[in-house]
């Protein structure tokens, strides 16, 4: 079945016109006829069955025949990670976490990152991919690249920890990710945290978790912690 967005949708629409990029995949790649079956995701929590109306390649009609709500997960997943230099590696990882489920992702400009600046309309819509491929719900926020003193400053350092190579005492994410309500794990650069922004962290009452033995790229790592934080729960 087609699954397409649409987060313009409404829960008292009875009808609804595909954009005219998803119109065009409908009817003339996959070409699909009137009455064919079509779900709409509108990325807040609503799914909606249709069929369509009129199977027009620029505006295709749709008939809403069923509509759905469906409850966020009960356990709130946040992972704050510093982009890489290669900005497909990132890509790679947003996809992966939406499909395997988080609920917000930030980007850090750390001391060590390489890079400096981030466009998220690239990874929005590959987001919208995922949420599409996986059949989940709830399209998960994505915040602009942010100065990793003031993020600190804005998290619940109670449900707040940070990944880091430095050595130290450090707890297996595991064994507190399912303490709260919801959590948030701060995945530094390619080249780690500086010892002064671990420091930060600390003085801020952020606690020091490790992911395992292996040292992981970036990416790995902040998958690795969405992975750890859904098996726990």
């Amino acid at each position: 079945m087609l699954t397409c967005f649409a987060p313009d949708l409404t829960p008292t629409q009875t009808t609804y016109q595909l954009a005219e990029e998803e119109s065009k995949h409908a009817v003339r790649v996959l070409r699909l006829a009137a009455g064919k079956a079509v779900e709409l995701l509108d990325g807040q929590g609503g799914r909606y069955k249709a069929e369509i109306a009129d199977a027009n390649p620029k505006r295709c009609q749709l008939r809403i025949t069923h509509h759905e709500t469906v409850a966020p997960r009960p356990y709130f997943t946040h992972v704050a990670v510093a982009p890489t230099k290669n900005l497909d590696r990132m890509e790679w990882f947003v996809e992966k976490a939406v499909e395997v489920g988080v609920e917000r992702i930030s980007f850090l400009r750390c001391a060590r990152s390489e890079r400096r600046e981030l466009k998220l309309e690239r990874l929005e819509k590959i987001a919208i991919s995922a949420l599409k491929q996986s059949g989940q719900a709830w399209l998960p926020q994505l915040d602009e690249l942010q100065d990793f003193a003031a993020f600190v400053v804005g998290v619940t350092p109670d449900t707040t920890f940070i990944a880091h190579l430095e050595e130290g005492e450090r707890t297996a994410l595991a064994q507190v990710a399912g303490a709260g309500p919801g959590c948030c794990v701060l995945i530094g650069p390619e080249g780690d945290f500086t010892p002064q922004e671990i420091a930060l962290a600390l003085a801020r009452g952020i606690r020091p978790v490790t992911l395992g033995t292996s040292r992981l790229r970036t990416e790995t790592a902040a998958l690795a912690a969405v992975f750890t934080v859904q098996l726990v729960r």
